[in-house]
């Protein structure tokens, strides 16, 4: 797959919209913890996990790459941006906690088609002057993430093929009307190992876990291959019943919201053929 991608994304490209947020004080690990649905003490200094940030009724407000630089700080790659709005509204909840919340403008956020030098899975890597390199992808679509790096803007071309990989992957990526719709099950998020049943309290917890311990999720994720462009909220029908919601989208490549148990019959997307097509697995963190 890989390799039908990268003649046409060489070297690396600075992402369009993606950016970062910095938490750092001697709170910031406790202040993440509790607002965060990934267990943040239990990931090591010098490495990261997905996590996403929840509404109180366990609707997905934001998904992002968790990173433990040290006990001290953590940065927040949000890929579909909205990293000043979450700042401004995080900070109402800081309280008395020694934590400070800012953007991190200095970090642009580059990506390439191809494997990491020194990053592995979750492990980061520190390059020279400051970079920080991450490994996004797997054996069968390789990808590298660096952070700090300057880069050439990435065209159109080549930013719809970065979010179609991450689709592939099944990363879900959310323009601000797909925000507060969907809950990380439905969203697949436990592909990702994006949140966590067994940690304490945080914002949507009681919902996430009631959901998975009696087992009440009934739809998830779908990779969807159309035979026409696709929009998030688009309506995907079978046999002229709307039966689900895409969530996301990139050209022809949609991620949607179906019922676990779907009957056999075609699909279809704004009246266009569409197919199930099976996700990338390993980009769980």
């Amino acid at each position: 797959m890989s390799d039908n991608l990268a003649p046409a994304f060489n070297g690396f490209r600075t992402l369009p919209h993606a950016q970062v947020l910095s938490l750092s004080g001697p709170d910031a690990v406790a202040f993440a913890q509790a607002q965060f649905a990934n267990d943040v003490p239990s990931l090591a200094d010098g490495h990261w996990q997905w996590s996403t940030w929840l509404t109180a009724k366990g609707r997905v407000l934001s998904i992002f790459q968790l990173v433990r630089v040290d006990a001290g700080r953590l940065l927040l790659v949000c890929h579909d941006g909205g990293a000043e709005a979450m700042a401004e509204q995080l900070r109402r909840f800081v309280f008395r906690r020694k934590v400070v919340i800012s953007l991190a403008d200095n970090l642009p956020v580059s990506g390439a088609l191809h494997a990491p030098v020194s990053a592995q899975g979750a492990a980061i890597a520190q390059l020279d002057e400051g970079v920080i390199e991450l490994d996004v992808g797997c054996a069968a679509l390789p990808r590298s993430l660096h952070l700090g790096a300057a880069a050439d803007a990435a065209s159109d071309a080549e930013a719809l093929i970065w979010r179609q990989s991450d689709l592939r992957l099944g990363l879900p990526r959310l323009v601000e009307a797909q925000r507060e719709q969907w809950t990380p099950q439905q969203l697949g998020l436990d592909r990702l190992a994006a949140y966590s049943v067994k940690k304490g309290c945080y914002p949507g917890q009681e919902i996430v876990a009631r959901t998975h311990f009696l087992g009440k999720a009934k739809r998830s994720l779908a990779l969807l291959e159309c035979d026409g462009v696709v929009a998030p909220g688009d309506g995907v029908e079978q046999a002229g019943a709307a039966i689900g919601s895409v969530a996301s989208a990139a050209g022809n490549l949609a991620l949607a919201v179906l019922p676990l148990e779907l009957a056999e019959g075609e699909l279809q997307v704004r009246a266009a053929a569409t197919r199930i097509a099976p996700l990338v697995d390993g980009l769980a963190r």
